[in-house]
């Protein structure tokens, strides 16, 4: 079984570097300094498999056939 709290606490991290990113952006100098900040895109990755991560974890979840959708088209 996974660590719920430390996947939770890993899913709150990338929450507030989500949110340095959009508020601050990506880069910024002070003088001679740089900093960059993580890549968005892969926090966003990152973010949805803690997601999927948590989801199994609790059990609500089977991960077969996760997001998989049926459509019926009767007649011809």
């Amino acid at each position: 079984m996974i660590e719920v709290k430390t996947v939770r606490q890993e899913l709150e991290e990338i929450e507030k570097a989500l949110t340095g990113v959009t508020l601050g952006g990506q880069s910024y100098t002070i003088g001679s300094r740089k900093l960059t900040r993580a890549d968005y895109s892969a926090l966003l990755a990152r973010k949805k498999e803690l997601q999927a991560e948590l989801a199994a974890g609790d059990g609500s979840s089977t991960h077969l056939l996760n997001d998989t959708y049926v459509s019926v088209f009767e007649g011809r």
